[in-house]
């Protein structure tokens, strides 16, 4: 999870304007100290198993996340799997796509 606890910074320039609750003070600091919290609070839960590590972003450094890959996807092209790449997946609050969720998959 990426999270910039001072100052809100956000690489907009790959990912575009930053949700209004990326800046916010109680998301900051609740992404620190309860990760797997703010993680089911969007609706992901990952295993206990799974190693989580909070990104600490700063004006010189920043974080993105490469979302693991969805099970499913091993035949698909790279066009393909950046469909399925979300900003919440870049910034660790979500996962990629399922290949049957992303954008121009057949209904």
């Amino acid at each position: 999870m990426v999270v910039c606890t001072l100052c809100s910074c956000y690489p907009w320039s790959v990912l575009g304007l930053p949700p209004v609750w990326y800046k916010s003070a109680p998301y900051r600091s609740r992404a620190v100290i309860d990760p797997r919290g703010v993680l089911k609070d969007f609706g992901v839960e990952l295993p206990a198993h799974v190693e989580l590590r909070v990104w600490d972003s700063t004006a010189e450094v920043r974080y993105l996340v490469v979302p693991m890959r969805p099970a499913g996807t091993d035949q698909l092209d790279e066009d393909a799997l950046a469909n399925l790449v979300t900003r919440d997946s870049m910034i660790g609050t979500g996962v990629a796509l399922a290949p049957s969720h992303a954008a121009g998959a057949p209904a």
